[in-house]
Parts: C-alpha cells; sequence; structure tokens
C-alpha cells in the first residue's frame, strides 16, 4: 500500500463541483500517458475536471445526473449565457422556480435548463448540486459577496468534439476492450443523494465487480473507509491512499479527507 500526494492541476473546469478532482489530474497524467491513444471512459464525470486535463482524443463521460451532462452537451455545441447573471437572493429562487418547473414539464434537455443550471451551480450554496425525492433541485442561496460568471464558452467546443455524453447506469455503458476508465462515484459516506436516486453500499460493490471485470485498464478513486479498501484490496486492485483537499465543509473543517485511488491493468 503506497502513500502519496498530489499537487493540484491548472485547468478549470467550467462548474463548481464537490468532490471535483482538479487536484488529482497530476498524477492521473502519469498513469494515463502509456494509454493515451485509447478512449477515456468515465462512469461519473462529476466536474469533469479529470477529462479536462487528460484530453483524450475520444471519450465517453457519462453521469446519472441529466441535468449535469445536458449541460455538457449545450457546452460542446457552444454554449452562450445571455440569461442575466445576478447575485441576488430573490433572482435565484425565481431562476430555481423555473428550472424546477422544467424539470416537471419534461424539458430537462432544453438549452433553458442548461443555462439556469450554470447560475444556480455559480450562485447557490457552496456549489452544491442537490435533488429531492421528488427531483427537485433544492439547494439554497449561496451568499457570495462577488461572483465570476462566464457567458461565453464557445472555446469548449473544439476540445469536446470527439466526446460522447450520456446519462445512464455505469453498468449500461457499452465498452471496448482496451478503454482506460476512470471512475469517481459518489463517496461511500452518509449522503449520496446528488440526484433523485441514492448511491448505495450495494452500487458500491456492484461497481467495484464491475470494473474488476474489465480487460483494460481502471483507476478508481473513493473515501478510504475500512470497507472500501477491503473491497477493492479483495478483487485485486492495486491501492494507494492519499491526502485529498477538503475544499467545500459547512463546518469550515479543511482538514485533508483520507481517499483511496485503487488501480488494475496500469
Amino acid at each position: 500500500m503506497k502513500t502519496a500526494s498530489v499537487s493540484p492541476a491548472s485547468l478549470q473546469p467550467p462548474l463548481k463541483w464537490a468532490g471535483g478532482k482538479r487536484w488529482l489530474v497530476p498524477l492521473l497524467i502519469d498513469l494515463w500517458q502509456p494509454y493515451a491513444d485509447v478512449r477515456l471512459v468515465e462512469p461519473f464525470v462529476g466536474g469533469m475536471a479529470v477529462a479536462l486535463g487528460l484530453q483524450p482524443r475520444q471519450a465517453v463521460l457519462n453521469d446519472h445526473n441529466l441535468h449535469l451532462i445536458n449541460f455538457y452537451r449545450c457546452l460542446q455545441k457552444g454554449l452562450q449565457i445571455d440569461i442575466p447573471l445576478e447575485n441576488s437572493e430573490a433572482y435565484y429562487y425565481q431562476c430555481r422556480d423555473r428550472f424546477n418547473y422544467l424539470i416537471r414539464a419534461g424539458e430537462v434537455d432544453s438549452l433553458e435548463s442548461a443555462k439556469l443550471f450554470y447560475f444556480m451551480n455559480r450562485t447557490g450554496y457552496n456549489g452544491l448540486c442537490r435533488f429531492n425525492s421528488t427531483n427537485q433541485f433544492n439547494v439554497p442561496f449561496g451568499r457570495y459577496k462577488t461572483i465570476n460568471y462566464t457567458r461565453d464558452f464557445t472555446p469548449y467546443t473544439a476540445t469536446l468534439k470527439n466526446w460522447q455524453f450520456t446519462s445512464s447506469d455505469f453498468a449500461a455503458i457499452p465498452l471496448l476492450p482496451d478503454d482506460f476508465i476512470y471512475s469517481d462515484p459518489p463517496y461511500d459516506v452518509k449522503f449520496t443523494r446528488y440526484s433523485a436516486q441514492d448511491f448505495k453500499w450495494e452500487d458500491q460493490v456492484r461497481l467495484a465487480e464491475w470494473l474488476a471485470a474489465h480487460k483494460g485498464p481502471v483507476v478508481a478513486s473513493n473515501q478510504a473507509t475500512d470497507r472500501i479498501l477491503d473491497l477493492y484490496t479483495a478483487l485485486g486492485f492495486e491501492i494507494m491512499l492519499l491526502d485529498a483537499p477538503r475544499r467545500i465543509s459547512c463546518t469550515g473543517d479543511r482538514t485533508p479527507a483520507k481517499e483511496v485511488l485503487a488501480y488494475r491493468g496500469i
């Protein structure tokens, strides 16, 4: 079992994202380099920091969060934000109500939804993305003093041109034998509701077994709980322990969190 520390990467993803992996990119680049000509597959793309850092020629970037994938698909087409971007509590809740109306109306994949999703991501509390049991976005206003918004996302189009964005269960992703998989699921912690569905321990086990069955290179990150360490070790993964920066904390605690990087076929 190895222990390592990683310095932050330089590329910035377009969204704030709890548990984002920009800090991990320098280490992942070393693991990725021998496979740079193959396809990158991320079952849980999240904030997209890894894909932007590795710059694969082709990628399948998946997430169960339909709103996130809709935003990335719009980003791929050259998203430009033309709605008001105001750091105002009243306006934020007005936009949140409109966003939830679009969900109820079945317009999750609309351009308007993508624009509102970006605004709420930048303006809401701690950049969280959280939904209740009826799939309604319920993150409160963030109360930032200043916010730097981006309106023109057209510089992303060239990079994302050959990337495929999907929203499904990870097991439904059609894999090629030599795909390089980087898996960063909801962590093995109490709170897992980043969409209307929870990611339970049974899903952690199902994911680990799915990753272990892949013939190509696999890298997986997770909270370094005892049962996660036991699970991946038993499936034949090499284990590396990391001190992860704690960027989002409601208590102000910035003590590094222990995370695990499990890999095989590298």
